[in-house]
C-alpha cells in the first residue's frame, strides 16, 4: 500500500503510548509515582530550608539526616528498633481487633450489647491512650504489658464504631439473603455483613493502625518504656538527650516511612483486590 506522507514533507503519526508525554502521563497516573514525586519536593525544601537556617543542631539539612539514618542502620541499631515497636505494635493491634471483631457482632445481634458499645464507645473513645499510660504502669509495671494496654486502648473503640457503622448500613436486602440461607451467628457476619462493610472495616483499621504506631512511639518517648528493647521512640529519646538531632530526625524519618510503606503497599493493595476490584470503592 502507498503511503500517504510519502513526498509531502511530514512525518507520519507516531505509534500511540511512545511519546515522551505518552509515558510521562502513565506516570503520573501511578499511586507510587505521584507519591515520590511529592517526597521529592518535601525533601528539596527540607534541605533548602537547612541550607538557609545554617543550624544543624536546630535543623539538620536531608542529607546530614539521610547520612545518619545511614550510620544508625550500620552502627546504632536503628533497624532493631524498628522492628522491636514493630513487634511490640502488631501484638496489641491484633488482640484489639480480635476483641472489636467479638464486641461489634454480639452487638449486631442483641440490642442491650449495642448500647453497651455505644455507651463504652462515647466514653472511651475521645480519651487519648496516652493518658492512660500512668495507670498501666501501675497496673502492669515498666515493660510489655503497658505498651500493649494503651496500645488495644487506641484501637479498639475507633475500631468497634467503624465496623459497627458499617455493619448497621449495610442493606436489608442483603440481610435477607442471608437469613434465607439460614445463616446465624458467625456465618451470618462473616459471609454477609463483613463483605458489605468491607470499606467500612478497612477504614477502621487504616484508623487503628494510625492510633496504634502513635501511641506507641509517644509512650516510649514520654517515658523510654521499651529501652531494654530498643524501640523506636526509645532510639528518638536517647539520641535528643544527647543532642544528636540529626539520627533525632533519622528516627522520626523512619517512623513516617513506616507509617507511608504500611499505607501504601498493605492497604493499598487489600482495597485494589477487593472493594476497589469489586466495584464498593473508587
Amino acid at each position: 500500500m502507498t503511503d500517504l506522507t510519502a513526498g509531502t514533507g511530514k512525518a507520519g503519526p507516531a505509534a500511540p503510548g511512545t511519546t515522551l508525554g505518552d509515558w510521562l502521563r502513565a506516570a503520573a497516573a501511578h499511586t507510587l509515582v505521584r507519591r515520590a514525586f511529592v517526597l521529592v519536593l518535601l525533601a528539596a525544601a527540607w534541605q533548602a530550608a537547612a541550607v538557609w537556617q545554617n543550624n544543624p543542631l536546630m535543623l539538620p539539612s536531608f542529607l546530614d539526616t539521610a547520612a545518619a539514618f545511614v550510620d544508625a542502620v550500620r552502627s546504632d541499631q536503628l533497624m532493631e528498633a524498628a522492628a522491636a515497636s514493630l513487634g511490640v505494635l502488631l501484638k496489641g493491634y491484633v488482640v484489639a481487633i480480635a476483641i472489636a471483631l467479638v464486641f461489634v457482632s454480639l452487638a449486631v445481634a442483641n440490642g442491650f450489647v449495642r448500647e453497651v458499645l455505644q455507651t463504652l464507645t462515647a466514653m472511651f473513645n475521645p480519651l487519648p491512650a496516652i493518658a492512660l499510660l500512668p495507670i498501666a504502669l501501675l497496673w502492669f509495671g515498666l515493660g510489655e504489658k503497658s505498651l500493649l494496654f494503651v496500645q488495644i486502648h487506641a484501637v479498639l473503640w475507633p475500631f468497634a464504631l467503624a465496623l459497627l457503622t458499617g455493619f448497621e448500613a449495610v442493606p436489608e436486602t442483603q440481610r435477607l439473603v442471608g437469613r434465607n440461607y439460614g445463616l446465624k451467628g458467625p456465618s451470618y457476619v462473616l459471609r454477609i455483613l463483613v463483605p458489605a462493610a468491607l470499606p467500612s472495616i478497612l477504614s477502621g483499621l487504616k484508623i487503628g493502625w494510625a492510633f496504634a504506631w502513635r501511641t506507641l512511639i509517644a509512650a516510649e518517648l514520654v517515658f523510654g518504656m521499651s529501652s531494654s528493647q530498643g524501640g523506636l521512640g526509645w532510639f528518638i529519646y536517647r539520641n535528643r538527650n544527647e543532642l544528636l538531632t540529626d539520627k533525632v530526625f533519622a528516627g522520626l524519618a523512619t517512623v513516617i516511612l513506616i507509617g507511608l510503606v504500611v499505607e501504601v503497599v498493605l492497604f493499598r493493595t487489600i482495597e485494589a483486590v477487593t472493594v476497589r476490584r469489586w466495584g464498593m470503592q473508587r
